[in-house]
Order: structure tokens, then sequence, then C-alpha cells
């Protein structure tokens, strides 16, 4: 059985705040899409494109790292 995309005509898109207001590096998520999963998408480049489909959480354990400063780069 083949893995379908998910729907994401009524996803409900929010701009990370680390988004700047001239038009780079536009990163968005859907909040609270079912299934438990997050789509992300690069909103400057390809704002109707695909998404980025992960698991709700993977995503939190990744915005903790960021909001925390913990990725270890």
């Amino acid at each position: 059985m083949a893995d379908r995309e998910p729907d994401l005509s009524a996803a409900c898109w929010r701009k990370s705040s680390y988004s700047n207001g001239t038009g780079g590096e536009c990163v968005e998520a859907a909040v609270n899409f079912p299934g438990g999963l997050v789509p992300v998408r690069d909103s400057k480049m390809a704002p109707h494109g695909p998404a980025l489909i992960i698991p709700a959480a993977a995503w939190s354990r990744f915005v903790t790292a960021v909001k925390t400063d913990s990725l270890g780069l």
C-alpha cells in the first residue's frame, strides 16, 4: 500500500516568528493539523507548493531545541 499525501487544502498555516517582513526566510507550519502530523513549507519560494510532513512529537522536540538554542550547531 502506497503512502498518500495528506490533503493540505484546509490547513491553517502559521508563519514562523523568525520569518522576516521583507519576504525572506518565510517558514510556515500548519497548526492543529489532524493525524499527529505537522506540515511545514517554504512560503517564500513555493507558497502553494509541497510541504514536509513531520510527526508532531518530532516537530515539538525541534521547536523546543530551537527555542533553547540546544541544536548543537
